[in-house]
């Protein structure tokens, strides 16, 4: 391997610099992610110095089986979360890396490095708190791959929010389109990057509210179902505009970013008196309405909203996004990438960043109050 692989750039950045700083030789990375939907973890490999990304490779999603997905809602809001857990979760990353290298084998010798953000038990910032659990040591072991992991707490320990933490990869990846564009991410819970187009302003994200989480464990609820596959129960459903009116009074939504959420900031107490159908629909257009005021916190309106993670497959969100929203709605295969692995892929990219000693994370992503790095490296043995 090349001498260059753990050299430390000590320079800091404004803007979008970071594209071009160093002179690194790029590596293949792979990269896990557990979003808080907890419906499994997906892995995704790419070809990366840190700054750019030069190509992308194979992806594989394995899903959680019932008994795994249970005890992590159950312990989801817990500091204390039992060892047996920790090592089943790793035990379950552990399998999704062996899938990816048995379906692609080319690229078991080509992987120098592996991150793993683990799944997010507790979020809380404002208390410089974040956990996500996952043993970075236990991977690495059985993979025989060194891992970086604990992505999030170094920038939470400096006063950041410690989310979001693709933005950089979002900057790296969509660098050559027509800006301004915002990239959605409708995850567990939904978040934007705004990306100016001078290559001198900084990218702008945060949190914008609930993705998928509230939806899911509603649909869950109600009709045992983990999800409301195809948009089928929220598009039978009606929306009761005075709920979601009531919830777009929250403080968060005026709050200026940077500002980050927790799976549980909201509940499904405002819904409870609706129908399934009713509550869906309702949830759809929360998520929706909530997404659209975080371009109220941005410099420029975008020219396009690109969206990616597991909302983009639901097209009540779709349609209801490309209905309120003032600029053209797609999902982010019409520029060529794949919404299912972009939050695996970010954290292939930031786990190279983390060994070459780049930062993660930045002022206007996150809060933090100049630029940070994160990471635990653990070495395999």
């Amino acid at each position: 391997m090349e001498n260059d692989w753990h050299r430390v750039d000590p320079s800091l950045f404004n803007g979008r610099n970071f594209l071009t700083m160093g002179n690194y030789t790029p590596v293949w990375a792979l990269g896990l992610m557990s979003g808080t939907s907890m419906d499994g973890i997906d892995a995704a490999i790419v070809q990366t110095d840190g700054c750019k990304v030069v190509a992308t490779g194979p992806a594989v999603t394995l899903a959680y089986d019932n008994s795994l997905r249970n005890a992590i809602c159950d312990a989801t809001g817990k500091t204390n979360v039992k060892a047996p857990l920790i090592d089943e979760l790793t035990d379950a990353h552990v399998s999704v890396v062996n899938e990816i290298f048995a379906q692609h084998p080319e690229y078991r010798e080509k992987v120098k490095v592996i991150g793993l953000h683990g799944h997010t038990m507790l979020h809380a910032p404002q208390d410089r708190i974040t956990l996500q659990i996952g043993d970075g040591e236990r991977l690495a072991r059985a993979v025989g791959i060194d891992v970086v992991y604990d992505f999030r707490s170094a920038d939470v320990a400096r006063g950041g929010q410690g989310a979001p933490l693709a933005p950089l990869y979002h900057c790296a990846i969509f660098r050559d389109l027509n800006r301004p564009i915002a990239v959605i991410n409708i995850g567990g819970i939904s978040n934007i990057t705004w990306i100016g187009d001078d290559d001198g302003t900084s990218p702008i994200a945060f949190d914008t509210g609930p993705g998928n989480a509230l939806l899911d464990d509603w649909v869950q609820d109600k009709t045992g179902d983990l999800l409301d596959r195809d948009g089928q129960i929220s598009a039978s459903g009606l929306a009761d505009d005075t709920i979601v009116e009531k919830l777009m009074r929250h403080p968060y939504f005026d709050k200026s970013p940077p500002k980050s959420l927790d799976r549980h900031d909201f509940s499904l107490l405002p819904f409870q008196s609706l129908s399934p159908r009713d509550g869906a629909a309702t949830l759809v257009r929360f998520t929706c309405r909530s997404i659209l005021s975080g371009l109220d916190h941005v410099p420029q309106l975008p020219k396009r909203l690109l969206i990616t993670g597991g909302g983009r497959r639901n097209p009540t969100i779709m349609g209801n996004l490309s209905h309120i929203s003032a600029v053209p709605v797609d999902p982010v295969e019409t520029v060529g990438w794949n919404g299912d692995s972009m939050e695996a892929q970010a954290f292939a990219f930031l786990a190279v960043r983390s060994l070459r000693g780049l930062p993660l994370s930045i002022p206007s992503t996150t809060g933090v109050p100049s630029p940070t790095k994160g990471g635990i490296l653990s070495k395999a043995r």
